[in-house]
């Protein structure tokens, strides 16, 4: 009967490396470990390798030459650096990643350099880390954004603990109620322990670097020159706030992205406040996502979001809301409204392209960009009634529209708009493909070249041009072709 008979918890590399260790520890060597128990150094050597499991007589043998309990070399006593780091490229080397690559395993002699094996170990984990990057697939992508919806959806995007954090911390800087001024935004770098540095070389792949050993928080000087500081600020302390570790998915980089951009809109537009705010416009009839932004300073999309998260919860209207990109790909999606958005087979909206005759896509079309666009859209779900905007990005132009049954049009402005819509995008025709004359013409006779950002590549629709809107390609061709 071997060791593992007994414990099935018992591991023969951590084993034999405890077995190492304590030898070395007591400066006994290989060969005379090998005598006192009347084995060759090579089965010793294997068994300290994890290469063979020793029987339990062997065992009690091993640990008598010893001068040790054989109880103590299986309990969990911790191993030096040197045996952590060689059990660890043991596993590693018996792994997927080694095979996958098609490197063969080998001995790990007492003559490789500590450092060699520490290097080894921390490309094996760049290189692991590489791969679970790669498999957030556009599948994946879909499963994670339609899980997160549906959690949005079933409490009304509104989230409890986020907003109890973030009236604590508003409370800690005393912070009357109302619109959020950039002093106490730096008020709450410095009551969690942040000195504020805005630097003109911060690296373009980042909004914000923070030290946590020096407390230092790092922004871009643009920031006081264009955009909201605020925001950016409140973002990269939300994480430290909300406790956030590296995303080991795509589904927790998304949740923890809803977060950041949760609480960073719960401090800039305080819940209370922001609350009384709108059952106001609501007794008037004159709720408007544009007072919303222009009471808080906050950008529209900022406005819209939040009026989500509260407008269930205080105001008792389900809304949804659509974030379209210039090339009609959705880009950021929620409703409980009942509305019916195109999806892919894991029920994803995101990705999707939206129909071209809802207010997200008419709006693009619209001269004036000054002031707000409604209309009403007739589905085969019922008539509902948008406001949208259209924001610049560094991805391009975007709408953005927040929009409610026809019931409860009653309670905003922009209710008396003439602009109406007909959306049939549950029928193919209707915005998946061209009428049949120009599909016929020029389906066979172009090729055009996706524009599409790269950030949305995650979940895109399948088609042979994923988020090209061939019916625009086609019009086009029809426009310039030769008579």
């Amino acid at each position: 009967m071997t060791l593992a008979d007994e414990s099935e918890e018992l591991d023969a590399l951590t084993l034999g490396r405890r077995i190492r260790q304590v030898r070395t520890a007591a400066g006994i060597t290989l060969e005379q470990l090998a005598g006192a128990v009347d084995r060759a150094p090579s089965q010793i050597s294997m068994i300290e390798n994890g290469k063979r499991e020793p029987k339990l007589t062997l065992l009690r043998a091993i640990a008598k030459a010893l001068g040790v309990t054989m109880e103590s070399l299986w309990e969990a006593e911790t191993l030096d650096e040197r045996a952590t780091m060689e059990i660890a490229l043991e596993r590693a080397m018996a792994g997927q990643t080694f095979q996958a690559l098609g490197i063969d395993a080998f001995r790990i002699s007492k003559t490789v350099p500590t450092d060699v094996l520490r290097a080894m170990l921390a490309l094996h984990g760049e290189i692991d880390r590489l791969r679970d990057e790669r498999a957030a697939t556009p599948e994946e992508a879909r499963r994670a954004n339609v899980e997160l919806r549906h959690l949005m959806r079933g409490q009304d995007n509104y989230f409890a603990e986020l907003e109890t954090q973030a009236r604590e911390l508003l409370a800690a800087v005393g912070h009357p109620g109302g619109p959020l001024t950039q002093r106490t935004a730096a008020d709450i770098a410095g009551h969690l322990g942040f000195t504020l540095h805005y630097v003109g070389d911060l690296p373009q792949s980042t909004r914000s670097i923070a030290d946590l050993k020096n407390g230092r928080l790092y922004l871009s000087r643009s920031l006081t020159a264009k955009g909201d500081p605020r925001t950016a600020l409140l973002q990269a302390l939300s994480s430290r706030i909300l406790g956030h570790a590296e995303p080991t998915s795509y589904a927790d980089f998304l949740r923890q992205r809803v977060e950041t951009n949760y609480l960073t809109g719960a401090i800039l537009i305080p819940e209370d406040h922001a609350a009384e705010f709108l059952l106001d416009a609501k007794q008037r009839r004159a709720i408007s996502i544009e007072d919303l932004r222009d009471t808080y300073s906050v950008s529209y999309e900022t406005a819209a979001h939040r009026f989500t998260n509260l407008a269930t919860r205080h105001l008792d209207i389900p809304v949804h809301f659509l974030k379209v990109h210039e090339s009609g790909t959705i880009t950021k999606a929620y409703e409980n409204d009942d509305v019916n958005f195109p999806t892919d087979r894991f029920g994803s909206i995101e990705g999707q392209m939206c129909c071209r005759k809802w207010t997200s896509r008419e709006v693009f079309e619209v001269d004036d960009k000054f002031n707000p666009y409604y209309q009403y859209t007739d589905t085969g779900n019922g008539t509902y009634w948008c406001t949208a905007r259209v924001e610049q990005s560094s991805e391009g132009t975007h709408s953005v529209s927040v929009g409610v049954r026809f019931d409860d049009t009653k309670w905003f402005l922009g209710r008396d708009t003439t602009n109406r819509g007909l959306s049939r995008h549950g029928v193919e025709v209707c915005c998946r493909r061209a009428p049949a004359e120009l599909e016929n013409e020029w389906r066979e006779n172009s090729w055009p070249n996706v524009r599409t950002p790269r950030t949305l590549l995650a979940t895109l629709p399948t088609g042979a041009f994923p988020g090209v809107d061939t019916t625009d390609v086609y019009e086009f061709l029809a426009a310039h072709a030769p008579q």
